[in-house]
């Protein structure tokens, strides 16, 4: 029988991101000095997790970096080592090298070599209880001294402390000093300082370490096979010893301090038995990635679902299996007297297609915390880089999300946040001065209204400034200089490409890249942003998403013999309008005035060029006022048909892409009729959509 590991990869690979995420949230919640014995604890069981899980499937690198790491939680779980600031910020940094790893794995390939040795060698530092400067003298090359050679050890140095409870796991230090003996000739001296009272000996709990010195030039394997066993339950370093005057990088990195120190404090983790790699694998190490977890092979991705949405599920089928199976009676032996008992039966089965359609779409929902998780991490970086005072504060994270829209809203987020890291929030110095507390604070929110999911980014930092921003525009030629524009109508100029009001470009934002991709993005995904501001008081950033790209609340409406669907969350009213409410206006064209604002026109059947159009008269069709990208108008059809739900379907992959068009969907009847793009739309109209035609008429 033979069996497909790839399942089981998969299944090791979603847990380890799982277990890294732990990590890495663990740590942050980590205050120095004050280190919680569950968190640590969490943090713990995660590592060894991790570690496990890549040693048995054959990741051996991974496991050893882990195990590094989990030395160094063991100790501070312990209490033998104080947490602190400087040992957090390095095993969070581990924590990336690890993801990195864990990616490179899962792909194939091999993660930056160089990278992963200068982490370990940080985290060896720790464990030396060195100091950075200190780490970074002793690894300064000395120009006096020879050229490094590599040379095979002519025996090893090992450093042996078991954890106090070995004993109870029945191993038996004895008994590893007696393997390595039969290896080849062994010194050993005992040390003893760690002895309490004899009235205070537990006969279970192992006190004793030993360093030990094998005279004979085995492979380091055979050592570590030895230390398999009782590799969590204790502390150990092999060290190479080389011929007299033939020092090696690698015997300088595994011992790096003097060889007169104590045991106790030279104590390291073995450097990998594979140290030694191709240039070929050198130049794949080179290849890094992002963290998302992608299912090896082909791209594919798996969501956990939860029993009771399957459950749910299970149960919805069935009942559609009773209905099919009644109407499948009726069918066979149908008669008129039986049209109630017909009717009834389609009413049963459309009630149980759109119970199992909620269903099957639930399965998809998932917290929208797999996005919020990021940013902790995100925030206490860049607040530590730009020597700020962070609060990040999260609420409604297990809002339900369809897992598209999670994948694709994470970009546009890390810029918003970023952008209030750096722009919104002030410096402790110039908050005081403003009468603030040092300590600024980022909201991160998430609830359902209204049948879509508004996400908030809100900040109490300085604001936007209205007046630079218009000053900026000016100069740029976005708006003229007797513009009468309105607080909102400025602060949308931030979303123009390449718009900046930073004074210093710097490496976190500044350059006018990334506002006008977090509209385009959102614009993608069906939904808007829109942007509220007071100077010197904060800012909040509110975006609105469909709950669902799969299926859509949308407007029917007709063009001549089209049938067209507006997205219900687009659609602000529908008016008829009177001749006093037109006006044409230099340069834009028609507009309708509605309540003090005058609103473009589109024509429709002038954009999709349709000829057989009924109302060629304003007075005669319906304005649908529409509002995307920022901006609103007036779609001018013949008339309003109602109100559905509509399984959208991507028009690129059936046919191209289409200027003004989103998607498609067929309706009862078995046409077709496409989705309309608003923001695309206006666009389309204000370029001229006339060329155009007959490309969208085609796909019509």
């Amino acid at each position: 029988m033979s069996i497909d590991m790839a399942q089981f990869h998969q299944v090791f690979f979603e847990e380890s991101f799982e277990g890294l995420d732990i990590m890495e949230n663990g740590l942050l919640n980590m205050d120095p000095g004050e280190a919680d014995p569950e968190e640590i604890n969490s943090i713990f069981r995660a590592a060894h997790s991790i570690k496990g899980g890549s040693g048995t499937f054959g990741f051996s690198d991974v496991a050893d970096f882990t195990h590094v790491m989990e030395t160094l939680l063991d100790e501070m779980r312990d209490g033998r080592r104080a947490v602190t600031g400087e040992g957090v910020n390095v095993l969070l940094a581990s924590v990336d090298v690890l993801r990195d790893m864990l990616t490179a794995a899962q792909d194939g390939g091999s993660a930056d070599a160089q990278r992963v040795k200068a982490q370990r060698a940080e985290l060896d530092r720790i464990l030396a209880n060195q100091s950075a400067d200190s780490a970074a003298e002793a690894q300064a090359p000395d120009s006096d001294a020879q050229p490094l050679l590599d040379a095979e050890p002519v025996g090893w140095k090992i450093v042996f402390r078991p954890h106090q409870h070995l004993l109870r796991t029945g191993n038996d230090p004895l008994r590893i000093i007696r393997e390595l003996a039969e290896l080849g000739e062994l010194e050993a001296d005992c040390d003893i300082s760690g002895l309490p009272a004899f009235a205070e000996l537990e006969p279970e709990d192992s006190y004793l370490s030993w360093e030990l010195r094998l005279h004979a030039a085995v492979d380091k394997a055979q050592i570590d096979d030895i230390f398999e066993w009782v590799e969590d339950d204790c502390d150990f370093a092999v060290i190479p010893v080389l011929p007299e005057g033939q020092p090696t990088q690698q015997a300088q990195q595994a011992a790096p301090a003097s060889e007169a120190a104590e045991p106790a404090a030279e104590l390291k983790l073995a450097e990998p038995a594979a140290e030694r790699r191709s240039d070929s694998e050198r130049r794949q190490g080179d290849r890094r990635k992002s963290a998302p977890a992608k299912a090896s092979g082909g791209g594919a991705s798996s969501i956990r679902v939860d029993t009771g949405k399957i459950d749910s599920l299970i149960n919805m089928v069935g009942e559609l299996v009773i209905t099919q199976s009644m109407l499948g009676m009726l069918g066979d032996e149908f008669s008129m007297d039986k049209l109630a008992r017909l009717r009834e039966g389609l009413g049963q089965l459309e009630r149980h297609t759109r119970e199992l359609q909620e269903s099957v779409m639930q399965i998809r929902m998932l917290p929208i915390s797999f996005t919020f998780s990021r940013f902790p991490r995100l925030v206490h970086d860049l607040s530590q880089k730009l020597g700020k005072q962070i609060e990040l504060k999260l609420s409604g994270e297990n809002t339900e999300v369809d897992k598209t829209v999670i994948e694709k809203i994470g970009d546009p987020l890390v810029h918003l946040v970023r952008n209030s890291v750096d722009h919104g929030i002030e410096t402790p110095a110039d908050r005081v001065a403003a009468g603030k507390s040092e300590t600024g604070t980022i909201h991160l929110s998430a609830e359902h209204r209204g049948g879509n999911i508004v996400i908030e980014i809100t900040d109490d930092g300085k604001g936007l400034a209205r007046d630079r921003i218009l000053e900026k525009a000016i100069d740029r030629g976005l708006v003229r200089a007797d513009d009468n524009l309105s607080d909102k109508q400025i602060y949308e100029l931030i979303f123009q490409p390449g718009f900046s009001t930073a004074e210093q470009v710097s490496d976190v934002s500044g350059r006018g890249v990334g506002m006008d991709v977090v509209r385009r993005n959102i614009n993608e995904l069906g939904g808007a942003i829109e942007i509220d501001s007071q100077l010197g008081e904060g800012s909040t950033i509110t975006i609105r998403l469909p709950l669902t790209l799969a299926i859509l609340d949308g407007q029917s409406i007709c063009v001549g013999e089209e049938t067209y669907i507006v997205p219900l969350v687009s659609i602000i009213e529908s008016i008829q309008v009177r001749d006093e409410m037109l006006s044409l206006v230099a340069g834009k064209g028609e507009t309708f005035k509605l309540r003090d604002e005058y609103l473009p026109i589109v024509r429709l059947h002038e954009v999709f060029g349709i000829g057989d159009a009924k109302a060629e008269n304003i007075r005669d069709g319906i304005i649908v006022v529409v509002e995307g990208g920022g901006r609103k108008c007036g779609l001018f059809v013949d008339d309003l048909l109602g109100q559905q739900q509509v399984v959208i379907k991507s028009l690129e992959a059936n046919y191209g892409k289409v200027d003004g068009i989103s998607g498609a969907t067929i309706l009862g009847d078995g046409s077709v009729a496409l989705i309309l793009d608003i923001p695309g739309l206006m666009r389309l109209a204000t370029e001229g959509g006339g060329q155009r035609s007959g490309k969208l008429a085609l796909t019509a």
